[in-house]
């Protein structure tokens, strides 16, 4: 494995630069461990898309993305048509769902967006669906978001929002072909639990680029698990703030990248307040040639944000040559402060002395392989807590892995 921890501490390479000091190449592997905290954006936040420049590929936010294939997100050239993409929700009695206007007051409230893309998403969309769980309620059952693509360009806007000290699971499934781009905020009262599933099972062409905004209030506890299969490029992009002291955010994401394509998660904690947590964990397998996984993890630490307690990790598995993994965590500190920061990252192929271990005990190579890439995984699936979304993943990784190791 290539590793990379680190202390709380900050000093960063410039923006754009070479990789900095410490980053690993080991033929088709690459780890970036060091980097520009991207939360100094080259724009500030806006609703406005003539705020950001067309991106051509330079820049910061947008040197790992192949442009091409955004085919008309980035530059607003992608039209979107009646076809693109149909949304069904299912919710428990006493959830609100209403599909409202532009000019909902309840829009944007989670926060701007970062880059043209989902600027240009807040521009385009024409209706966005609004799903309210009241205070103090308690779903024993998951509200289930169906977005099924249908062939042609979407632009969308989802808004999820917990009274105070109402407890919620959101599954957001999404399926079929589409060019789309989408805002997506998740708004907690004080005291309230949420934990969203979002699953990329997108057919082989399908392009999704997404920017997920939550606002975490005091004493909330927000868990994020992010799920990517399928697509021909999906970057998405989740980003926390807290509204109140004592919130506590968990990113968890899990990704399989096949040959050709390209997944992208860049995530943005922003510890505004003093004494809130977080935690991050993403973990990604790759097979095949041209398969690209880009992981960016920030934390920022403002100088208000005193009693701070973060963690960042992430972790790949290239099962297969011709691979190509970029992995950025950044930390970045503003107050002495705080109670522990840190960020690791890791890539590699399969441990041989795991795989040596399970054959001795008379366990041919190819099922001691598919035993490894479920136990890496193993930990993050059960973060879900959805019996029927459990199984449906792990038989979608087994499926995966008869590609590289069947």
């Amino acid at each position: 494995m290539a590793e990379a921890q680190n202390s709380p501490t900050s000093g960063f390479a410039a923006a754009g630069g070479p990789p900095p000091v410490g980053s690993t190449t080991a033929g088709s592997i690459a780890v970036a461990a060091e980097s520009t905290v991207a939360t100094r954006m080259s724009a500030p936040p806006s609703f406005d898309v003539t705020d950001f420049p067309v991106p051509h590929g330079r820049e910061e936010e947008w040197r790992f993305t192949p442009l091409e294939r955004l085919r008309g997100l980035h530059d607003g050239t992608a039209v979107a048509t009646g076809e693109g993409v149909k949304t069904a929700v299912e919710a428990p009695e006493g959830v609100r769902v209403e599909v409202v206007g532009r000019d909902d007051a309840r829009l944007g409230r989670a926060g701007k967006p970062v880059d043209r893309v989902a600027a240009q998403a807040y521009s385009a969309f024409e209706q966005a669906s609004v799903v309210t769980v009241p205070k103090e309620a308690v779903l024993t059952e998951p509200i289930r978001i169906a977005v099924h693509g249908e062939g042609g360009a979407a632009y969308g806007h989802q808004v999820i929002e917990l009274g105070a000290f109402a407890e919620a699971v959101v599954v957001i499934d999404h399926t079929g072909d589409a060019v789309l781009a989408a805002n997506v905020e998740y708004v907690l009262g004080d005291g309230a639990k949420l934990t969203v599933v979002s699953i990329q099972d997108w057919d082989d062409k399908a392009v999704h680029v997404a920017q997920h905004n939550a606002l975490i209030g005091r004493d909330a506890s927000f868990k994020s698990v992010v799920v990517t299969f399928g697509g021909d490029l999906v970057r998405l992009h989740p980003r926390v703030a807290y509204a109140g002291t004592g919130g506590e955010a968990e990113l968890f994401g899990l990704y399989f990248t096949d040959a050709g394509q390209h997944q992208e998660h860049r995530l943005l904690v922003d510890h505004n307040v003093p004494h809130c947590k977080s935690n991050v964990a993403y973990k990604g397998a790759l097979q095949g040639d041209d398969a690209h996984a880009v992981w960016i993890g920030d934390v920022l630490i403002e100088a208000k944000a005193e009693g701070t307690d973060t963690y960042e990790m992430n972790r790949n598995l290239v099962l297969t040559d011709g691979a190509r993994v970029d992995s950025v965590p950044n930390l970045e500190i503003e107050t002495g402060e705080i109670v522990g920061a840190g960020h690791a990252s890791a890539t590699g192929r399969f441990d041989d002395e795991q795989l040596f271990y399970l054959m001795a005990r008379g366990i041919p190579e190819q099922d001691a392989r598919r035993l490894v890439v479920r136990g890496f995984f193993a930990e993050l699936v059960q973060q879900i807590g959805v019996p029927d979304i459990e199984e449906r993943l792990i038989a979608k990784i087994e499926e995966e892995l008869e590609a590289s190791v069947g």
